[in-house]
């Protein structure tokens, strides 16, 4: 299955740019929350993408104003129950696709990243570029939420406990500048920017050793459920699987012979 080269219309876009894949999030003017059409696209997309073998990163973005409000709340209204546990299925799904890729995934964001926008930048992305107009908020208590979207495992690994909890129960946002600071994402660029920026953090991704970024993103992501001796023994598995890779054997190739590696993902 291979992804199109031009995005057809829907509320989340997908299209494949020689090795990147795109996948951008259309319902702009919804701030692009996400209702049970968006979920159902978001997991098709993923799904797509997963099978793709000629995607070596993954571009996760928002048309319009902002990345993402969070959920559609008219759209849960008229049955909360029902709508919320199946759209919360297809979000939770699609992560685990996106954690189990071996591209790398990056996130471009601007305007609102609140609610499951910031649970799916968290959990799904592995480098999060944020435009300077960028507001973070966890939200959930505003509508009198718990979480998803993996906001409960994403936020206190990266900010620790009692921060976690400060931005969950309180809800308040932070801005972009507060946002780097406390380990939200990873670069802060002029809104102007975001684009060519996030373009040239996807090109020189897709040009990497895609097999080892897989293996590192995963090692790196269950680390902290692993014990020492666990995680001594994934990362041996990791190395010798890689060592037996093209690209490993580029890698040496090129180091010897003093030059940069060419990396096919193989």
């Amino acid at each position: 299955m291979s992804l199109p080269e031009q995005a057809a219309d829907g509320p989340v876009l997908c299209w494949r740019e020689g090795a990147i894949a795109h996948l951008r999030f259309n319902r702009p003017q919804a701030l692009n929350a996400i209702d049970l059409d968006t979920a159902d696209g978001l997991l098709q997309a993923c799904e797509r993408i997963a099978g793709d073998p000629a995607v070596r990163v993954v571009w996760l973005s928002g048309a319009g104003r902002a990345f993402m409000a969070g959920g559609d709340l008219a759209a849960m209204k008229p049955d909360p129950v029902t709508i919320c546990t199946a759209l919360i299925a297809r979000v939770h799904a699609s992560l685990r696709v996106l954690a189990r890729l071996d591209a790398p995934v990056i996130a471009s964001v601007h305007g609102a990243v609140a609610g499951g926008g910031l649970g799916i930048v968290l959990g799904g992305a592995d480098l999060i570029l944020a435009a300077d107009n960028t507001r973070f908020a966890v939200a959930y208590p505003l509508i009198g939420a718990s979480c998803d979207c993996a906001t409960s495992w994403s936020l206190p690994r990266i900010v620790g406990l009692h921060r976690a909890l400060e931005l969950a129960l309180l809800g308040d946002p932070v801005d972009a500048a507060e946002a780097q600071r406390l380990g939200l994402c990873n670069r802060v660029v002029p809104a102007a920017d975001l684009d060519t920026e996030a373009r040239a953090l996807a090109e020189r991704l897709a040009s990497g050793p895609t097999r080892a970024y897989g293996r590192l993103r995963r090692l790196i992501r269950t680390s902290l459920e692993n014990s020492f001796d666990a995680q001594l023994d994934a990362e041996t598995a990791g190395f010798s699987e890689s060592a037996a890779t093209e690209d490993f054997r580029e890698g040496i190739d090129a180091f010897l012979g003093k030059r940069k590696p060419v990396f096919h993902g193989r």
